[in-house]
């Protein structure tokens, strides 16, 4: 991956999307991945008949991954436990309070097959051992509020693919994972991708909070997928930085109190709207790291005045 040298901010859409009627949603009450399907999860089974191993999600997932260690697997105890999940799966339990759509595809595409709150069921024979992504579905008028604030993540974030022409609702942890291996080199030092991925998430949140932007088919996006914002690529994730992203996950960035517009490029000498104390070099957060210094110096050497908590 070549780091490209650019101004983020918003440009105007051209392109005309459809205003869908469903998002993704993220059920609050649900535990975490633990191999048992609890209250507000999905959840599917490695056999027919809801048995065998079962792997519980708490929201909508893209793609599950095809090889261990990155994959998403079968947890529970039982047939199949350590299986990945993508077209190993024979039925399901949608505990959440939302309809959920099983699709044939990653990126919730193809084939799919709805389940109704609370319903159990065998996935047709379509989509049996044929499963690569799910999608939590909720009527949304509007399409543009988000839960998050300047203390709590939101759950998910608009994205406009702008060669897609549509605008998706995408997991917000699952948005910066698929964006953070497009913007920072997966090989840089563990510092230089921690002080990235802080980078990505603090500029993701803050434009949930605030963005008001909508394409020219009136459709409300927080941020675009390319480098008019940043660079996001569905099942683009790697280990190494999602692992960043883990161990960062919750440290939030501020300043006096709000949630940071973090602003990045390659160098501080070609980037045409760099702001000392505002942006960030990739380039030197990778020098910096080079050097032994941690996440937190790196951010604290780019960014004025910051919190970290």
């Amino acid at each position: 991956m070549t780091i490209r040298t650019r101004a983020i901010g918003a440009l105007a859409a051209a392109a005309t999307v459809f205003a869908g009627a469903v998002a993704v949603a993220g059920p609050a009450s649900a535990a975490g991945r633990d191999g048992v399907c609890d209250s507000g999860e999905f959840c599917y089974y490695f056999n027919s008949n809801e048995a065998g191993s079962i792997s519980d999600f708490t929201s909508s997932m893209d793609d599950y991954g095809t090889t261990q260690p990155t994959c998403y697997e079968f947890k529970g105890a039982g047939t199949g436990k350590g299986v990945c999940v993508k077209n190993n799966a024979a039925s399901v339990w949608n505990r959440t309070k939302y309809t959920v759509r099983v699709y044939f595809n990653s990126n919730y595409a193809g084939a799919h097959q709805d389940f109704a709150a609370g319903a159990k069921g065998n996935l047709n024979s379509t989509l049996k051992n044929n499963n690569a992504s799910h999608q939590l579905l909720v009527a949304q008028p509007g399409g543009c509020k988000t839960d998050g604030t300047n203390s709590k993540l939101p759950t998910s974030i608009l994205v406009y693919r702008v060669g897609l022409g549509r605008v998706d609702r995408v997991d917000f942890k699952t948005y910066v994972k698929n964006v953070l291996p497009n913007e920072w080199v997966s090989s840089w030092p563990s510092a230089s991708l921690d002080a990235g991925a802080m980078a990505v998430k603090s500029y993701g949140w803050y434009w949930a909070l605030h963005s008001t932007r909508k394409t020219s088919g009136g459709a409300c996006y927080d941020v675009r997928d390319d480098t008019g914002d940043q660079v996001y690529r569905p099942s683009s994730a790697t280990s190494s930085t999602s692992a960043a992203v883990d161990r960062t996950w919750s440290t939030r960035m501020t300043r006096s109190g709000n949630i940071l517009l973090a602003h990045y490029c390659s160098t501080t000498t070609a980037c045409g709207a760099w702001v000392d104390g505002n942006w960030m070099s990739q380039y030197g957060s990778r020098d910096l790291a080079n050097a032994g210094q941690d996440f937190r110096t790196i951010l604290r050497h780019y960014y004025r005045d910051i919190a970290l908590s």
